[in-house]
């Protein structure tokens, strides 16, 4: 779902004028223009003016020399926490199976499945609700790798019980993240406070939702030959599970919207360079979160 540890003042929309770093302000630099009746200083030498050319031809400082946090150095972190999520996902893939090749009908352990999720979600908790205070980078790595474990025991296990899945899956949320991307960068589609607002709303509805199925599965008030529960069910010959699948979807789809924009809006701020790990990890959630429910309405549809 939506990272709620954007919820940090380096990523709430601020008046530029406040912002110390912003050009213009009292803190960022000087005017540069004397009060009338005051000495003039005289004009800079031809060493100083040439040094002065020197500066503005120089290549723009970046995250490391400004320690603020950038687009750019954001998405290197978010490549560099997906490359540890997915090497993870190789180690969970093979504990589930035992091996490399997913053989339908194989015996497959829930284990890695079962600590990923556990370990993803705990940790997740603990950076959500820190962050604020103090980034560290160690746990968000930690996330990744529980994370990794999760999507890679989930994959293979589905991929026993419908092979080819993980394939159709992973193409469907590559799609899906760089058609949202590609709209964002362009300006077509941006985060409002009446749009968030109500899919903040549908999230709760849905992982209430979400609590009441595992509790009705678990208590066997749902008859086990619906495998995913209340999602097996059909209304009009159409399975509940892919009705509520394409609007979550789009729900994780705007979640990514909401998170480029909070990042978006750091750099605006001049959030320290720290927080580029909290914009990482905010993305990351929301993929994962975006693949499991892509990989779980291809599994109804195979299933029907």
């Amino acid at each position: 779902m939506s990272n709620f540890v954007f919820n940090n003042p380096a990523f709430q929309q601020q008046d530029p004028r406040k912002v110390a770093t912003y050009p213009g302000t009292p803190g960022s630099a000087r005017q540069g223009q004397n009060p009338q009746g005051q000495y003039a200083p005289p004009p800079p030498t031809a060493a100083a003016q040439a040094n002065l050319e020197g500066m503005y031809t120089a290549p723009s400082a970046g995250a490391l020399e400004t320690d603020r946090m950038t687009v750019e150095d954001t998405a290197w972190k978010t490549a560099g926490l997906f490359g540890i999520l997915l090497v993870a996902a190789v180690v969970g893939w093979v504990w589930t199976l035992g091996g490399v090749v997913a053989r339908p009908g194989a015996i497959a352990s829930i284990l890695p499945w079962m600590i990923g999720a556990f370990g993803g979600f705990v940790l997740a908790m603990i950076v959500t609700f820190t962050s604020r205070k103090k980034v560290r980078p160690g746990l968000i790595f930690g996330y990744a790798v529980f994370e990794g474990l999760f999507v890679g025991g989930i994959s293979a296990f589905f991929e026993t019980m419908w092979p080819g899945l993980v394939m159709q899956a992973t193409l469907a949320t590559v799609a899906v993240v760089g058609v949202t991307l590609a709209l964002f960068a362009s300006g077509k589609v941006r985060a409002s406070a009446k749009m968030t607002k109500i899919v903040m709303i549908a999230m709760i509805g849905y992982l209430v939702f979400q609590v009441i199925n595992l509790i009705m599965m678990w208590t066997g008030a749902i008859d086990s030959s619906y495998t995913f529960g209340a999602y097996s069910m059909k209304i009009a010959g159409i399975p509940v599970g892919l009705i509520i699948g394409i609007l979550v979807v789009f729900m994780a789809a705007y979640s990514l919207v909401m998170d480029f924009d909070q990042i978006q809006q750091g750099v605006r701020n001049g959030a320290p360079r720290k927080y580029g790990w909290v914009g990482a990890f905010g993305i990351m959630v929301t993929v994962v979160w975006l693949y499991v429910e892509i990989l779980r309405i291809l599994a109804i549809l195979r299933n029907n």
